[in-house]
């Protein structure tokens, strides 16, 4: 007997057997990283976090924050917990008064080189190779909300202090007038159009309301002039309480977060629709505060009691087909 034939069918064999052995989550999984946005180092403590084996994360950090204590000591503990436990710290730029709508201080080239410099230098140091240049630009909060040249501008000067980092270019909401933002954004940038090649989206309104019109407008502005850009949520979530559009009691909040898991379970399947475009997705935030402030998304009830929200648990199952 011919020993080929054998080693043909022993081959045949063992192809099925890894088949067999291979989790049927590997070979289904979807190729979008999936990340968790808070302002709170003791995230990486916590039981309920751990279990979602999450590596990717994301902190907002204001622009000015070199002159506040306060702001880098809470920056360092975030971004040395995050090195302990070997996750990846995309650190945006943002406003430094996010609360008087369209009032937040638009810092000068020289000024953002100075402040910004020194906080790329100092986490850079830490292993932080991964930033924003300026967090949801086209937002009221922001300095940059009626100024996209400007946000253009720090783009490429971020791009030069940070050498071999990655660097969401433009983050922006998906709001009303966002398609002529990004029009102004990448007209201001001329022939640097393709250095603007990864893009954050803030699709809030489209996960929450169960839409995409957002989200599209977004990916077809950018496409006309960055063909090759990618795109990361790099905020979004469920909501369970935001103003007069989403309510809840704190004393009765289940309503609100079953709504919000609701709206979980549709981000994923908008993640998915987009997968050939959408590379990450960081899901905002982990810890929420009971309904008690304006807004609220987080997926176990607050910092103090991190009692698993229905979110959660959708999370949970739902990473078992995405990448970490």
């Amino acid at each position: 007997m011919s020993l080929k034939p054998a080693l043909t069918a022993v081959a045949v064999l063992l192809a099925v057997l890894v088949t067999l052995v291979v989790p049927a989550s590997a070979s289904a999984a979807i190729n979008v990283s999936v990340g968790i946005g808070d302002q709170a180092s003791g995230l990486f403590d916590n039981e309920n976090f751990k279990k979602l084996r999450v590596k990717k994360v994301r902190y907002f950090v204001k622009w000015d924050a070199i002159d506040r204590e306060y702001d880098t000591s809470q920056a360092d503990q975030f971004v040395a917990a995050a090195r302990r436990n070997k996750a990846d710290v995309l650190m945006h730029i943002s406003s430094n008064d996010v609360t008087n709508l369209k009032q937040a201080e638009l810092p000068s080239l020289k000024k953002y080189r100075d402040k910004v410099g020194q906080l790329v230098k100092r986490y850079r140091r830490q292993g932080v190779k991964t930033w924003g240049s300026m967090n949801e630009a086209n937002h009221a909060s922001q300095p940059t909300w009626d100024n996209p040249k400007r946000a253009a501008q720090y783009f490429l000067e971020l791009r030069k202090m940070c050498r071999g980092c990655k660097i969401v270019g433009l983050d922006v909401l998906d709001q009303r007038g966002v398609d002529g933002y990004i029009r102004r954004f990448y007209k201001a940038l001329g022939s640097k159009k393709r250095l603007a090649s990864i893009v954050g989206i803030h699709n809030y309104s489209d996960t929450n309301r169960y839409r995409s019109a957002g989200t599209k407008l977004i990916l077809r502005s950018v496409k006309k002039y960055n063909k090759r850009a990618q795109f990361w949520l790099t905020d979004t979530g469920g909501v369970v309480k935001f103003g007069s559009s989403f309510k809840c009691s704190s004393a009765n909040p289940a309503k609100a977060e079953k709504r919000a898991a609701k709206a979980l379970d549709y981000m994923f399947k908008l993640t998915k629709q987009f997968r050939r475009d959408i590379k990450r997705l960081y899901i905002y935030n982990f810890f929420g505060d009971n309904c008690a402030g304006r807004f609220d998304a987080g997926l176990v009830k607050s910092n103090a009691d991190p009692t698993p929200r229905p979110g959660y648990e959708r999370v949970r199952k739902q990473l078992k087909n995405f990448r970490r």
